[in-house]
Order: C-alpha cells, then sequence, then structure tokens
C-alpha cells in the first residue's frame, strides 16, 4: 500500500515552507514554543485517541471557522486511517514565526515530528499551533507526508 500525501485542513496548503524565525517581541520565542508545544502535544493525544469532535472544539478558531466538526473527522479518517495506529514520535524540531504562506497573520510554531505507523512505517507529521485572540496556544493545522 502506498502512503498518499494527505492535507489537513486549510493552514496545511504551505506544503511544509518553513519560514525563518522571526523576532518576538515580550514572551522570548522559546517560551513560546514550549507552550505551543505543549499545547500541540495535548491536541495529538486527543486525536490519536479518535476523539474527533474534542481535537475539533479545542482546535484554534481559524481552524474551527474554516472547517465544521463533520468535515474535520472526515478528513482526519481518510489521511490517518490507513496509517493507523499511530505510534512514537520523535519531535524533529519546532520554528516560530509571525508568516505562514496562505494563513492571515499572527503567532504561529511549525512542529514537525517523525511518527511511527503501522507496517513499520514512518511518517512526518506537522502541526501549527497558532496564538488565538484569547491568548491560548491552540493546533490551526495538520499535515501527514510519508517519510
Amino acid at each position: 500500500m502506498k502512503i498518499q500525501r494527505t492535507t489537513i485542513p486549510w493552514l496545511l496548503s504551505m506544503a511544509m515552507v518553513l519560514p525563518p524565525s522571526l523576532p518576538a517581541q515580550g514572551i522570548p520565542d522559546s517560551a513560546k514554543v514550549a507552550s505551543a508545544t505543549a499545547a500541540a502535544e495535548s491536541w495529538l493525544a486527543l486525536v490519536d485517541e479518535a476523539r474527533y469532535g474534542q481535537s475539533w472544539e479545542k482546535a484554534a478558531e481559524a481552524f474551527r471557522a474554516a472547517v465544521t466538526s463533520a468535515q474535520w473527522e472526515a478528513a482526519v479518517v481518510q489521511a490517518r486511517g490507513p496509517l493507523e495506529p499511530f505510534g512514537a514520535r520523535t519531535l524533529l524540531g519546532a520554528r516560530y514565526t509571525k508568516e505562514l504562506p496562505n494563513a492571515p497573520p499572527g503567532e504561529y510554531v511549525l512542529i514537525q515530528y517523525r511518527t511511527a505507523v503501522s507496517q513499520d512505517r514512518m511518517v512526518v507529521e506537522t502541526v501549527v499551533p497558532m496564538l488565538d485572540p484569547d491568548g491560548i496556544w491552540r493546533v490551526s493545522g495538520y499535515f501527514v507526508r510519508p517519510e
């Protein structure tokens, strides 16, 4: 079975373009990356447990505006279903930025994991938390591609 490149939802049309880190005002980038990474890992746990409705509820405002809960569930099942179960993740890197292609202005952290999936295969997951207007980091995009 061939792993197909899959994007979920709007933000990941950026197709893995990782812009350089930009200086931030106030909180250091490292603290922002740490907070965003914690939010991403909590969100991924919901997805791993097939709690798709809850993952949609916990996603960024822009994510929820771009896709309904039902659309999200269908997309994530289509993207991850052939690869399940998802296993151990290794953090490949995380980068803070204020600009992403095809995304509204804001603060983002692009996080990549190397993840074990079924049949001894590996994928790269990209999770993109953004700082929501209420000051909380929430996932705004998710992307899975074969390694």
